[in-house]
């Protein structure tokens, strides 16, 4: 089972690292050799040849796991938007699939197609919008998990931002199994037809709906409230980003999910109520045993929580695990606890070959995995404090390399954190927001955020520590590596000669800094953002960022979702120049929580003077003017527009506009001037205005890119910052023309993703991230 189960795995990582999927001859070529190599393990087991059967069985495995991997992912792929139906109404017929929630402009929803129009795929994420401008709101209708809906929708293929070591969107929208997005649009005839279709999984996500209003309704203004609705039903979505980062500054993130913790615990307190009932009864221990009873109880309580709380990788490892337990119990057969993580690494897999993908898999099997390796081999048992000790000490090191990789921060106070904080929420905070879940008494409720309110308040007072958490540049994946063997190496049990070297070949990982362009060089990153702009240029030993790319709600923007995480995996610690060329939110959107994210030297803008961001920079803003530059590490900066005094007509007008410059080559970033600012900068200097790439000013607007301009910066490349099937459409289609017409070779975000220029006295190097990282369903 273990061989099996590490050998398809390896399969299904491979084939979800892959750029392109095998034909279908391809896959049946792999599936055919999978079979071969099973029967050749066997006839060679039967000869007696235990190692090369084991190594024919792990051969055979992996083929089976790419082969099975790579036909999933084509039957997946295969329910695709054909692109005619792209930004086109079409009215669908389905089933409110999911919870619907919130946020500040509508409801997002997912939708489960019965019948439509041909092609249309069946898993839809939707949202339902009051309107795109406040004078246009309207009262949406209230929509009910398990409703069946004729709707008229307006539909775009899966599509993501694709930054380097950013978050896959597409690669996540697979995974759920939606294979398409959009909106639905303002129409009479959008009409409820069924208030409730029958079915499971209707049913439970009604009952979960039922739950979370309940806790609505209980709690409205408490501050937790969003946690108990995440431990009780696994909607994480009401947790403030606050919150958020007090969890992962103290390192118990994990425990306000469904986490493995809280469904063994729930399977034991009914497995210990319904076993200690049964002994009582002896009409029933006559018949069937109290433990097999208790046992078959427990699972299915743990079934049954699973449902409720989403169906989680974490929480679908802990159930198998309990099932294969459960059956060995039921026939009475020995289970090795390594057998048992193996098949339920294996059911996982089977079940779902994209949940290798979520970080959330790694750190569940990987927490299991190293809990089995510290309590196995040993001797003799310790008190309940030591294993305690020795199991947070186990997880909190042996799960750096992974968080590091993934997160590129771990908690240096998790330790004293989880130890605060597990037995609370896991004993205490958890089984009474599951009370009240099923029991809806107000004491239940109150007394769950009570206890939590209380866990908080040294879990606060550990975050503001100012070393709380370690933050470093993702670790190249070699270093990774050596550093989880030394990680197991050092949690091998005493009498291990050398545990300490396991410790040493943790060093070269946390140590580790990325790459800087040498003195009298530029590296600049045209970040993918969707509709907006956001450049990081970096020199030897500064960086610099040029807008911050929009803000999608009140609580989510880019600052916060793209820029800080690609500045913390970059190695970046501290901004040594923000500058925020205009007031338009797709550039200026996420600068406050740059801002408050990490630390700026200085801030240059173009904003009114009651501006946020103004005021939080204080003493460290002025005012972009015509005229100012410096240079850094051999980097010239010069600031081309505005004119200082002058106050354009238009903000756009106003923007800030950057020429870098590096061993004679230079980038010339716009923001979104317009045909006005243009001939501004034609009448001052022209010559100064030639580059070797141009990003494009307004995105590629009509109102911009002049036939006089285009020729006065002459350039090799020219980028254009825009979001995918953009409700501007930009860029526009002579702009594109009269940019390719000069020679120039374009690029645009939604397409190349991320885009890298690298400066220097020799040729201008520039690279694509959907080039650089391509995964097998970018772009289908």
């Amino acid at each position: 089972m273990r061989i099996m189960s590490i050998g398809f795995f390896a399969g299904i990582l491979g084939c979800q690292m892959a750029a392109v999927l095998p034909s279908s001859e391809g896959v049946q070529g792999l599936l055919l050799g999978a079979a071969a190599g099973f029967l050749l393990a066997a006839v060679v087991a039967w000869l007696r040849m235990p190692a090369v059967a084991k190594a024919l069985l792990l051969l055979a495995t992996v083929l089976a796991g790419w082969g099975f991997a790579a036909w999933r992912a084509e039957l997946r792929l295969a329910d695709s938007l054909p692109m005619a139906l792209e930004g086109q109404d079409v009215t669908v017929t389905g089933v409110v699939a999911g919870l619907p929630q919130d946020f500040e402009r509508g409801l997002r929803f997912t939708f489960r197609v019965e019948s439509g129009v041909e092609g249309v795929p069946e898993m839809l994420s939707l949202a339902w919008y009051k309107g795109f401008r406040d004078d246009e709101w309207h009262t949406l209708p209230a929509l009910h998990a398990g409703e069946r809906w004729r709707l008229t929708v307006r539909l775009k293929r899966p599509h993501g931002n694709v930054n380097p070591h950013g978050f896959d969107y597409e690669g996540w929208l697979l995974e759920q199994g939606i294979r398409a997005t959009g909106y639905v649009r303002p129409d009479r005839a959008n009409l409820r037809l069924d208030a409730f279709v029958p079915g499971i999984m209707n049913l439970v996500e009604r009952s979960r709906e039922h739950i979370r209003a309940r806790f609505q309704e209980a709690l409205p203004d408490a501050e937790y409230r969003g946690v108990l609705l995440a431990l009780a039903i696994g909607d994480q979505r009401a947790i403030s980003q606050e919150q958020w980062q007090i969890f992962a500054r103290t390192g118990i993130a994990h425990l306000v999910a469904i986490s493995g913790a809280h469904v063994t615990m729930l399977a034991a307190l009914v497995a210990g109520a319904l076993g200690w009932a049964w002994r009582r009864c002896p009409w029933l221990a006559l018949r069937w045993p109290a433990q097999q009873a208790a046992v078959l109880a427990g699972f299915l309580a743990a079934f049954g929580y699973c449902l409720l709380a989403g169906w989680g990788v974490p929480a679908q490892r802990t159930l198998y695990m309990l099932g294969c337990v459960a059956l060995a119990l039921l026939l009475r057969r020995e289970t090795e606890p390594s057998r048992v993580l193996a098949f339920a690494l294996l059911v996982v897999l089977l079940i779902d070959p994209w949940a290798i993908l979520a970080a959330g898999f790694w750190l569940s099997f990987g927490a299991v995995a190293l809990l089995l390796l510290v309590g196995s081999g040993r001797l003799r048992t310790a008190g309940w404090l030591h294993e305690g000790l020795r199991a947070q000490w186990a997880v909190t090191l042996g799960l750096v390399p992974a968080l590091l990789v993934l997160f590129q921060q771990f908690s240096l106070v998790s330790p004293l954190a989880n130890g605060i904080a597990i037995p609370l929420i896991s004993f205490i905070v958890t089984p009474l927001a599951i009370a009240y879940a099923l029991v809806p008494l107000q004491m239940f409720a109150d007394l769950a955020h009570m206890a939590l309110a209380a866990t908080m308040v040294p879990i606060e007072w550990l975050a503001e520590f100012p070393m709380a958490r370690w933050q470093q540049a993702a670790p190249p994946p070699e270093l990774a590596v050596l550093a989880t063997l030394g990680c197991l190496w050092a949690l091998l049990p005493r009498g291990t000669p050398v545990r300490w070297l396991g410790l040493a070949m943790l060093v070269p990982m946390v140590m580790w800094t990325p790459p800087r362009p040498p003195p009298g060089e530029a590296w600049v990153a045209v970040l993918d953002v969707g509709q907006g702009l956001a450049v990081h240029v970096q020199t030897a030993n500064s960086d610099l960022i040029y807008d911050t790319g929009p803000a999608f709600s009140a609580d989510a923007n880019s600052g916060e979702r793209i820029l800080l995480p690609y500045l913390r995996a970059m190695g970046v610690r501290r901004l040594d120049t923000l500058v925020v060329t205009h007031q338009d939110n797709d550039h200026a959107g996420g600068a406050e929580a740059v801002l408050a994210g990490i630390p700026v030297g200085a801030v240059l803008f173009s904003l009114p003077e009651n501006h946020p961001v103004r005021l939080i920079a204080d003493h460290r803003g002025r005012a972009c003017a015509a005229g100012q530059g410096w240079e850094q590490d051999g980097v010239r900066f010069s600031v081309l527009h505005p004119v200082g005094g002058s106050v354009p007509r238009k903000s756009n007008d106003a923007s800030c506009v950057l020429q870098v410059e590096a061993g004679g080559r230079r980038v010339l970033l716009s923001s979104d001037i317009e045909a006005v600012s243009e001939a501004g900068l034609l009448g001052r200097n022209p010559a100064a205005l030639a580059s070797d790439v141009v990003v494009a000013p307004h995105h590629g607007s009509r109102t911009s890119s002049t036939p006089a301009f285009i020729a006065a910066t002459s350039p090799h490349w020219v980028i254009f910052p825009v979001g995918y099937r953009n409700r501007f459409r930009h860029p526009n289609p002579e702009v594109w023309a009269r940019w390719a017409a000069s020679g120039a070779r374009l690029l645009r975000t939604d397409a190349s993703g991320a885009v890298r220029i690298r400066l220097g006295a020799g040729e201008v190097q520039v690279d694509a991230a959907r080039e650089a990282f391509p995964r097998y369903w970018h772009g289908r």
